[in-house]
């Protein structure tokens, strides 16, 4: 049996930058010379370049909201081991892990099989249902929802009854029915209920695994 040949590459048909490097450096180029970032704080800055990264939104930038303090206390909260939750697996497959300080833990329980239960004892969703399971993992935690409106809102109302606190929250689910109202409470979560909770959040209907997980990497390793 003859060994199979060598793959080649196919003729090039198109002009287009082919090094991985330039690429890569041209993108963040691009990012920083289409998008906003005076109104956002400083050291959020290579968080959002990368959220615009994995999203390819130059004009993403404009509807973010970003606490002051979020960046510090995620980091710090990741550099000490804090676990990372999230609401679905599509955000925990989005994580680098090589760039988690402390092979922190990524946690998700939406298959746990408790949960269907759960949900349909709580009249919620299995999303949200997942939260009350981690209430023993939220303190200092960070926590990432990129795709359930409902497991925000069920956070927030966790932590409203007194329930331990994150170190930080990455609110972004996406969606038309209760997406952009889940990411408004929890921009006003300080005002409303008197609990200063650092957050990011981008308002309005778009969010997803891809830029939650881009928002983690981002706070994760400050290197670009």
């Amino acid at each position: 049996m003859s060994a199979p040949a060598a793959p080649s590459r196919p003729t090039r048909r198109y002009d287009y930058i082919d090094d991985g490097s330039a690429i890569y450096v041209d993108s963040f180029a691009t990012i920083r010379a289409e998008s906003r970032f005076e109104h956002l704080p400083a050291d959020a800055e290579k968080v959002a370049v990368r959220m615009v990264h994995g999203t390819g939104q130059t004009d993403l930038t404009d509807d973010l909201v970003i606490h002051p303090s979020l960046v510090a206390a995620a980091r710090g909260a990741l550099d000490a081991g804090a676990p990372i939750i999230v609401d679905a697996h599509m955000v925990a497959a989005g994580v680098t892990r090589a760039r988690l300080p402390r092979d922190n833990d990524v946690v998700c329980l939406l298959r746990d099989e408790r949960v269907p239960g759960l949900a349909r004892e709580l009249g919620t969703t299995r999303s949200a249902a997942a939260f009350s399971l981690l209430a023993d993992r939220l303190e200092g935690s960070v926590v990432a929802i990129g795709n359930a409106p409902t497991a925000l809102f069920h956070l927030l109302e966790m932590l409203a009854d007194g329930a331990p606190r994150p170190a930080a929250v990455i609110g972004c689910p996406v969606g038309f029915i209760g997406a952009a109202e889940s990411k408004d409470a929890l921009a006003a979560f300080a005002d409303d209920h008197g609990i200063d909770l650092p957050f990011l959040t981008v308002r309005g209907r778009r969010g997803g695994s891809a830029m939650t997980a881009s928002a983690l990497n981002a706070l994760a390793q400050e290197k670009e």
